[in-house]
């Protein structure tokens, strides 16, 4: 997993990617702690949208409380999934077939990095951390 430094993030987070940076927020760890009202006022530094904000914010916590590479966190989301516990309502199958067309729509013909495996290894990590905080 990647704790560290969230950066460099894809290109159209430049503007949020500039306004954590001068907050001093350079973590996933950090990222995902943020509250509402946190990016709230970041979002009112000048060029940074609280949408994309939350996105990333989101993207941080399956990050940090799934131990999943950021790419993956990425994909989930775009798939819809955007919590642990919505990975861990996830049908392994329908979820192998979302991910497996989002990525083959991203990647073209790349061999898949996304597998079965890895699909019911992040929805056992979920539901273990939505047990283990309720």
């Amino acid at each position: 997993m990647s704790e560290g430094s969230p950066y460099p993030l894809p290109s159209h987070f430049a503007r949020e990617q500039a306004v954590l940076i001068e907050a001093g927020i350079q973590s996933w760890p950090a990222i995902a702690a943020l509250s509402d009202r946190e990016l709230d006022q970041l979002s009112r530094r000048g060029g940074a949208l609280e949408r994309q904000l939350r996105k990333l914010r989101g993207q941080a916590q399956l990050v940090v409380e799934l131990d999943l590479e950021p790419y993956q966190a990425a994909l989930l989301l775009y798939a819809g999934i955007a919590s642990r516990q919505g990975l861990a309502a996830a049908s392994p199958q329908q979820l192998l077939t979302q991910l497996g067309r989002l990525e083959r729509s991203l990647t073209g013909m790349a061999p898949a990095r996304i597998t079965p495996a890895l699909i019911r290894t992040w929805i056992k990590r979920a539901q273990a951390a939505s047990r283990s905080t309720k």
